[in-house]
């Protein structure tokens, strides 16, 4: 296969789309190739570059099933507990933390939340 077509960014003829623009009309790639790139370039870096798919062969995003919707609530259930209280923290617990808030800075007076 030969080199891809470059566009430059904003220039990409009709018929071409990302994955996220294709994802906003509703379809995916579906195993396709890439199909061309944006490159926009930077004055001290490398060119920031987009892949492109063809339009005319993407096919509709597959249907979210009762299955997978509940899987992907116990996921997002699963990242918002924390393993050492074992409590719904309410947000995504941060990997950098690797517990909630409460745990992983305890308040030294031993409340807990404010006192107003």
């Amino acid at each position: 296969m030969g080199a891809l077509p470059v566009f430059r960014w904003r220039l990409a003829p009709d018929g071409y789309a990302t994955r996220r623009q294709l994802r906003a009309l509703g379809l995916r790639p579906g195993g396709q190739p890439v199909a061309a790139q944006l490159e926009r370039p930077r004055r001290r870096r490398g060119p920031l570059v987009a892949y492109l798919y063809r339009v005319d062969l993407a096919v509709p995003v597959r249907p979210m099933t009762p299955a997978r919707r509940a899987a992907l609530e116990r996921a997002n259930r699963a990242r918002r507990t924390c393993p050492s209280c074992r409590r719904d923290a309410g947000y995504v617990i941060p990997t950098a933390l690797g517990t909630c808030v409460p745990c992983a800075f305890p308040d030294p007076d031993g409340s807990e939340g404010s006192t107003q």
